[in-house]
């Protein structure tokens, strides 16, 4: 029987995985030797990343018993069965033996909040409730610059939950190619009014702080970004001896 791993995540190192494009920036980290304590998806990214938990709050008959999920429906009828993982959702069925029934009334509490629009969110949350040290994340995107017109329901409330992890303390990380807290946005073009002027103050990450200074100074782009994407740290971790 299914037994949930309940091994403590204070200070822990997630990256949580998303079905947005900027997932294929998780392989990339990969490739270039980021680790991660846990990794957790979202929907139906269980069925290609190897990961410690799932977050998919949509009941399971709406995979099992409905074909409302549209292409994900099949990968997720053949991977539900046989994941031995924690698989977050609002309720248990005994075609997926490894779901764990969110834990909505302490998480609301703890937090003192219950806006959830989508199963990011909820994962963030959970993050947040379990006290982690850092949140990477990748394929939460809900908006592309390919297609300025076309938007998915969400985008607001994982800032919003981000938000409350930053103010935490939590470290929190985006994609490179995530929209997420306009981390795809040009450097110089991030802070609005200011991005009109010809030399226009930037921010990025130095020594662990962010520093506002003219993009002149930086020179170049490339240098305020990365495979790591954007950052927004909590107050910086005392020197260590």
């Amino acid at each position: 029987m299914f037994k949930e791993d309940k091994r403590p995540l204070a200070g822990k190192k997630i990256a949580i995985v998303a079905m947005g494009r900027s997932q294929l920036d998780y392989h990339l980290s990969i490739s270039h030797s980021q680790e991660y304590d846990e990794v957790w998806a979202i929907g139906s990214m269980c069925a290609v990343v190897k990961v410690d938990r799932a977050f998919i709050m949509d009941p399971a008959t709406r995979f099992f018993d409905t074909f409302d999920a549209g292409p994900q429906t099949h990968v997720m009828r053949r991977t539900l069965p046989k994941l031995d993982i924690p698989v977050y959702s609002c309720v248990k069925d005994n075609r997926v033996p490894g779901i764990v029934l969110y834990p909505l009334e302490e998480v609301i509490k703890k937090t003192g909040c219950a806006y959830f629009n989508n199963s990011i969110a909820y994962a963030i949350a959970y993050a947040l409730y379990q006290e982690v040290g850092s949140i990477n994340m990748f394929g939460a995107d809900f908006t592309y610059k390919t297609n300025v017109h076309f938007g998915e329901m969400g985008r607001a409330c994982c800032e919003f939950w981000l938000s409350k992890c930053i103010q935490k303390g939590i470290d929190v990380a985006i994609a490179p190619s995530s929209s997420l807290l306009d981390t795809n946005v040009l450097t110089k073009e991030k802070l609005y009014g200011y991005h009109r002027l010809e030399n226009p103050p930037v921010v990025y990450l130095d020594k662990g702080e962010l520093v506002v200074g003219k993009f002149s100074d930086v020179g170049e782009e490339e240098k305020l970004t990365g495979v790591s994407g954007r950052h927004d740290l909590g107050p910086p971790e005392p020197e260590k001896y």
